[in-house]
């Protein structure tokens, strides 16, 4: 079996859903997970002002590991009408990682960095804002293969005991020029080499979904191309921060970062409003 975090495990393997009287439909949630609400003739899925197709006859709802904890209202449209229900959102309760860096350059960064660290991150940023027909299909293929036990999702990490932003892909350690594979049909929107992440590749797979590959060795796909799941897009390295060789797989969907391991052989452990 795969290597879903064990808090992913645990809060999303036996999540109870209920129905209050003259209520709506409500389910438990960790942030940085997805819940899927299944239905026939499902015609429109709606949460946060957005509204959007079905895939595959289910309503598919990302919750943003940094979404505060807290009521998250969703719908759904069907022939018979308009339904909600909510997603009780839980604590932030991922454990904490602790990583030396040799370079403290990487760390302490001069204004030189810090300025490109600010264009990069505009770059990046505009891209959760795509949307678009679904290219994809569920589970998403691994992009290893006989891919290893990942993890790390969530984690508050401290790089030479200062604090920074929660891990927000899964990383998976290979060894370095191991192919790297897409993990579903779409457009490689931005192919760049980047002060953290290294040689990266973005791609847009639709319904507001990217998939990210960090800290190759080499990239195989040129920016604006069109992919195949499967495709080889690059190699294994550690380019960028990294402290040895490894694949960092990320997703946003409809911006919300998500742990990418519930969408590859965890899909069975999503949340499901009944």
């Amino acid at each position: 079996m795969r290597g879903v975090s064990r808090l992913a495990a645990a809060a999303l393997a036996t999540i109870p859903v209920s129905l209050a009287a003259a209520g709506p439909l409500s389910v438990s949630a960790p942030p940085g997970s997805v819940v899927v609400w299944r239905g026939d003739g499902l015609r429109a899925c709606e949460a946060g002002g957005e509204r959007w197709a079905p895939i595959d006859g289910a309503c598919w709802y990302p919750v943003d590991l940094l979404r505060p904890p807290g009521p998250y209202e969703v719908a759904r449209e069907l022939p018979t009408g308009r339904e909600r229900a909510t997603i009780r959102v839980g604590e932030y309760g991922y454990p904490v990682q602790r990583i030396t860096i040799e370079d403290d350059s990487k760390v302490n960064l001069s204004a030189r960095d810090l300025e490109r660290v600010g264009r990069e991150q505009e770059l990046v940023g505009a891209l959760w804002s795509r949307r678009g027909p679904a290219r994809f299909r569920l589970p998403l293929a691994d992009p290893l293969d006989e891919l290893p036990p990942g993890g790390r999702f969530g984690h508050r990490r401290f790089f030479n005991d200062q604090p920074r932003s929660p891990h927000s892909g899964a990383d998976f350690a290979a060894a370095e020029g191991r192919p790297v594979r897409a993990a579903a049909d779409g457009t490689a929107v931005l192919v760049a080499d980047l002060f953290f992440s290294g040689r990266s590749v973005f791609l847009d797979h639709g319904d507001g979904l990217i998939t990210m590959y960090f800290h190759l060795s080499r990239i195989d796909v040129a920016q604006g191309a069109e992919v195949a799941r499967g495709q080889t897009i690059g190699r294994v390295g550690q380019t960028g921060r990294a402290t040895g060789p490894h694949l960092h797989f990320g997703v946003r969907w409809r911006g919300a970062r998500v742990d990418p391991e519930l969408l590859l052989g965890g899909i069975g452990r999503v949340s499901e409003i009944r």
